[in-house]
């Protein structure tokens, strides 16, 4: 799984600058159009929180918890619809953001956290975490399927029989690449090259197989009630930010973003993998993989047995 660290190089300096072009609560991941790309990507993402609120069944007071809850978006979603939510995660930056915002969030690796300390919930959501949870040394050495597995046992102890768990996450997309042929170096826009660039724009993470990897790893703990592909939405989502971008240069925000590029100048000139970072992100590396279906994309559902 990604660590503390790695999780911080990469979300830790896009906090200012993702609060800057999208505003409070920022969602980092893929929004719920739905095939209504007549929303805007506000609209989307609240769309989603609420999607995945009513498909667990929420009702208030319900108590929820968030596994990778990022700036609190659904955090915030389930305290204004009347319930209580606990996130977890490991960027220092976004734990400081949701407790000025009255959220309760805590810095700690789900793997780590004793499941009784939590209590029981009535639902679980992971949005974007699934990603990080297995790193590409874990996958060579044949870790991930545990891993998976691990998740959705702690998942199981704080849910009670018919509770509910929504996970949504990045998958491979037509076939697994092979690790070994990774290489920053090889041909301009294949996708041994593009991959390259986007392992250290999210290091230490590996990507599941895909729906049936993910639903064989739920054992005898859940069974799968729906699922709904979001790779089209997460490519509407990448364009969309793509644009926001330029809420940057408004006058108001302006001083605020170039304070934010003056820090980390210094780390640009030393450091390879963040010069790296900023590549990927300025060849749209990630949205390239969807549209290539290097990279797929999957919503699910399930139900505690």
């Amino acid at each position: 799984m990604a660590t503390q660290s790695e999780i911080e190089t990469l979300y830790d300096w896009v906090h200012p600058f993702h609060l800057l072009r999208t505003g409070d609560y920022p969602d980092f991941s893929c929004a719920f159009f739905n095939g209504d790309f007549s929303q805007t990507l506000i609209e989307a993402q609240k769309a989603k929180h609420q999607w995945v609120l009513d498909g667990i069944g929420f009702r208030p007071p319900g108590r929820i918890l968030d596994v990778g809850s990022g700036w609190g978006p659904m955090l915030d979603a389930v305290e204004k619809r009347g319930g209580r939510s606990i996130g977890l995660t490991l960027s220092s930056a976004q734990t400081e953001y949701c407790a000025a915002k009255g959220l309760t969030v805590i810095l700690q690796d789900w793997k780590t956290m004793n499941p009784s300390a939590l209590g029981v919930f009535n639902g679980v959501v992971s949005i974007g975490a699934f990603e990080h949870f297995c790193s590409m040394d874990e996958y060579i050495k044949g870790a991930q399927d545990r891993i998976y597995r691990d998740f959705f046992a702690f998942c199981a102890q704080v849910l009670p029989a018919g509770g509910r768990l929504f996970l949504q996450t990045m998958t491979w997309g037509r076939e697994v690449p092979e690790p070994g042929r990774l290489d920053v170096n090889a041909p301009q826009g294949s996708p041994e090259r593009i991959l390259a660039r986007l392992i250290k724009f999210f290091p230490g993470s590996w990507l599941p197989t895909g729906r049936d990897q993910i639903t064989a790893a739920t054992g005898d703990h859940f069974h799968l009630l729906s699922s709904n592909n979001g790779r089209l939405d997460y490519i509407e989502t990448l364009s969309r930010w793509g644009r926001s971008n330029a809420n940057l240069l408004i006058s108001s925000r302006l001083p605020k973003a170039l304070w934010a590029a003056s820090r980390l100048f210094p780390r640009f000139c030393v450091e390879r993998d963040f010069r790296t970072q900023i590549e990927s992100l300025r060849r749209n590396d990630q949205q390239v993989c969807f549209l290539k279906r290097i990279m797929d994309h999957e919503r699910l559902f399930f139900e505690r047995k």
